[in-house]
């Protein structure tokens, strides 16, 4: 809970520089994708899960703060292989965002918080004098429980 009202308190000071504040609909917001930030929640379902704890919320005022933190690159906008988009937190100790396995079997979404492109990025600044600031990578394949599964279901 330490962790979670630090966040809080880091994302109202970037509210704060952009001249906004941190209004009860948008704390609500940002509890709601810490709570669940494993999930990759779409607006919808966020919407639901924040309107069991702020009744009064509006699927308007959830888009508008979703895009707002969007902007201010507190939250990043992702689509997997089913095309709808899902909202991810950025971790304020990183300088990228985070990488994803997607199971295409049972469609498991698991993140990879280590930044894995260090070199490539050295690479495509030498090779082509591009400076990288930023980057998303998903792995799609299959996961390791589905891999047991099948291997299982081979030998049997």
């Amino acid at each position: 809970m330490v962790f979670q009202e630090e966040h809080i308190t880091e994302i109202g000071k970037k509210l704060h520089q952009a001249g906004m504040k941190l209004t009860p609909q948008r704390r609500a917001t940002v509890n709601t994708l810490l709570k669940y930030q494993t999930k990759h929640l779409s607006a919808e379902e966020l919407f639901t899960l924040i309107k069991l704890e702020e009744p009064e919320i509006g699927l308007a005022t959830v888009y508008r703060t979703l895009d707002l933190l969007t902007e201010l690159q507190i939250v990043e906008r992702v689509t997997f292989d089913d095309g709808v988009a899902r909202y991810d937190l950025r971790r304020a100790d990183q300088q990228h965002f985070h990488h994803h396995l997607l199971c295409s079997v049972c469609g498991k979404v698991e993140e990879i918080h280590e930044d894995l492109l260090g070199e490539v990025e050295n690479e495509v600044l030498r090779k082509y004098g591009f400076t990288v600031q930023d980057h998303r990578l998903t792995f799609h394949g299959v996961c390791e429980a589905c891999s047991r599964k099948e291997r299982y279901q081979d030998q049997g």
